[in-house]
């Protein structure tokens, strides 16, 4: 039998504890999971013939005895075996899907509290529908969390065929449901949502409940004030089971930043401080003033910059007169200035400023940056500012998601991450197979000393292809490095489509396209998420669809998304990755020790010693974002400590 998940810790261990965990996480990751779950997978398929024979009648009745076996909770081993089968079943007859074995494999994984990795295209929705069927059945609800309002719904209402027949009922919820059709939508056995939905209507229910702790003193208010003491306003009904789609994206990427739920807060001094130490730092010059540091994404004042910045707002008074909050608001007002750049971190819409979703591509209205930075890229941008909000409620998505009784998860790109995801969730990540044998062309890097160069010939490349008949997907890092693609594709004569968090409206119809023949699609990391592009007529005897990384990201996890979209389902397709030398990656993260061995000729970087230093930058930024959320994990562990009144899940 599959181990099940472990109770989740309260603290990351230290010291020797700490050791110890990363040599337990290692031994995790060896165990055969991959051949346990087809084993189980297979005694499923032997009940196919018999689960085909059944009259709908008899498989509905089957179907609704299983589920009150699940609802008392004494299901045997053999019985989830029977479940499965009798889920399959349904499947095919509800949706005209049957999923296969592999897909089995994947439910089977993620009923035993494990991140299944199935590759791009293999059908991740439905092989969710059987475990999240079983956590159904035992009646406490569960939540599948997606990556977005549109996904969520999709899923849902696809899906919803076979929870129906299985005697379930099934909702979706998207970011402008209010407060009664969200308590409506919880209460259904199953809940599709988005990772932000979810975790945001946690920290509004503890708001909710004030210092109540749990049920007793919950019972307790509900009897002496009725009505009253804030659970009649709560829209959840517990965190019992979650299966997360995309779960390296949400467990990992995500969770570096809290979430945080801010109330307005009436500040129109600071708000024109930002606005004055934009003016105010206009004459500073970088090297001579302040130095920026872009691997740790800061910036310093040199001595020269702390007696300029003295000089400037020492006869401004007010909020100026203290020397360390005036050189706080001029360095702000720098970082927003050398690393926040528009097209690449945000957008401005409807004259506010909207993050972009670093690992998404997506737009993130509701979020803003802390410590007065979304106030200084405002002034930066010339908009009005929304003064710094008041903290209410915080959580991370490592305590929050730590909080449900039973947590799985499914992606394309886990097992980079495998120790991590066990270290902190106790997640075991199992590797599932592709239905059919992947045949996609994996080409090597092409490396440029300078960005144009690299450009240059990423066009040529797409020239070459394209007159091939192929389709190609080309994927940048953000919304202005695909509008400059854009351009220049525009002035080589080649008909394309854009998407990226600017045009995220016409997503659904340019990826269903993207796969015709002589199609070019440039895209951010939006295309690498939860779609699905299918070859259309005739593409694959030419080739298939052919994939660009136009720069390597800070995640090779991303980079293995994103070359998923070819080759699915053993398809035939392509992939290849391009970089420079003054990329992102390699000015952040490259070591300089090996620049001077890195030119070669014409522009061009050195085979083995460029895939080596990309590689090692890799591995440099993946590590650095490992400590931030470790460390995050930490400021959590110390606030709990510090400030126990604030409960320990907020």
């Amino acid at each position: 039998m599959l181990d099940r998940r472990a109770a989740p810790r309260t603290k990351i261990p230290s010291g020797i504890d700490a050791a110890w965990d990363a040599i337990v996480a290692t031994l995790v990751s060896l165990a055969p999971r991959r051949t346990m779950c087809l084993r189980r997978a297979a005694r499923v398929l032997e009940l196919e013939k018999p689960m085909s024979e059944l009259a709908e009648a008899e498989l509905r009745r089957r179907v609704l005895t299983m589920r009150d076996t699940f609802r008392r909770g004494r299901e045997s081993r053999a019985e989830r075996v029977t479940a499965f089968a009798l889920i399959r079943e349904v499947a095919r007859r509800q949706v005209d899907l049957f999923p296969h074995p592999v897909q089995v494999a994947a439910g089977i994984a993620m009923e035993s509290g494990c991140v299944a990795e199935l590759a791009t295209g293999e059908g991740k929705t439905l092989a969710a529908t059987l475990p999240v069927t079983l956590a159904g059945w035992r009646g406490r609800g569960c939540h599948v969390i997606t990556v977005n309002d549109y996904l969520a719904t999709r899923d849902a209402d696809s899906m919803r065929p076979i929870y129906e027949f299985c005697g379930l009922t099934v909702s979706a919820i998207d970011s402008e449901m209010k407060p009664p059709d969200r308590r409506v939508a919880y209460q259904a056995d199953i809940t599709y949502c988005t990772n932000k939905d979810v975790a945001f209507d946690f920290l509004r229910d503890r708001l909710a409940l004030g210092q109540l702790q749990g049920l007793p003193s919950a019972l307790a208010s509900k009897i002496v004030d009725g009505a009253g003491g804030g659970t009649d306003r709560l829209v959840m009904r517990g965190l019992a089971a979650a299966f997360v789609d995309e779960a390296d994206s949400v467990l990992i990427d995500e969770a570096v930043t809290p979430l945080i739920l801010s109330g307005e807060a009436r500040n129109e001094e600071a708000a024109q401080a930002h606005l004055d130490a934009h003016r105010l730092a206009e004459p500073f010059e970088p090297q001579r003033d302040y130095r920026v540091n872009p691997r740790y994404h800061e910036v310093e004042l040199t001595r020269s910059g702390r007696a300029k910045a003295e000089a400037i707002c020492e006869e401004l008074g007010g909020i100026w007169s203290g020397r360390r909050r005036s050189e706080e608001l001029i360095v702000q007002a720098l970082t927003a200035r050398e690393l926040f750049l528009l097209g690449k971190q945000y957008i401005v819409e409807d004259d506010k400023v909207v993050i972009v979703d670093e690992f998404t591509g997506r737009l993130m209205p509701d979020r803003e940056w802390r410590d007065g930075i979304h106030q200084a890229v405002s002034a930066k941008e010339g908009l009005e500012i929304q003064p710094p909000k008041d903290t209410l409620a915080r959580v991370t998505y490592q305590r929050f998601f730590r909080l449900y009784a039973k947590l799985a998860g499914m992606t394309g790109t886990a097992w980079e991450a495998r120790r991590e995801l066990w270290q902190t969730y106790r997640l075991p990540v199992a590797q599932i197979p592709t239905h059919r044998p992947c045949i996609r062309e994996h080409q090597l890097d092409r490396h440029y000393v300078k960005s144009d160069d690299r450009w240059s010939a990423i066009v040529g490349s797409i020239r070459e292809i394209h007159d091939q008949g192929r389709a190609i997907l080309v994927g940048t890092r953000s919304v202005k490095a695909s509008e400059h693609l854009s351009t220049l594709l525009d002035d080589a004569g080649f008909e394309h489509q854009v998407l990226n968090a600017t045009r995220h409206k016409e997503e659904a119809q340019i990826i269903a396209e993207a796969g015709k023949t002589g199609r070019i699609t440039v895209a951010t990391n939006m295309a690498g998420r939860g779609t699905d592009i299918k070859l259309g007529r005739g593409l694959a005897d030419c080739g298939g669809l052919h994939v660009i990384s136009t720069e390597r990201h800070e995640s090779g996890r991303i980079d293995r998304q994103l070359f998923g979209r070819a080759g699915r389902q053993g398809d035939p397709g392509s992939a290849m990755a391009y970089a420079s030398l003054d990329d992102e990656l390699a000015d952040r993260h490259g070591p300089k020790w090996l620049r001077p061995m890195l030119r070669g000729n014409g522009g061009r970087v050195r085979g083995r010693v460029g895939r080596l230093y990309f590689w090692l930058a890799q591995r440099h930024a993946e590590r650095m974002a490992r400590q931030q959320r470790k460390a995050q994990v930490k400021t959590d562990d110390w606030l709990e400590e510090s400030l126990g009144f604030a409960g320990r899940e907020a």
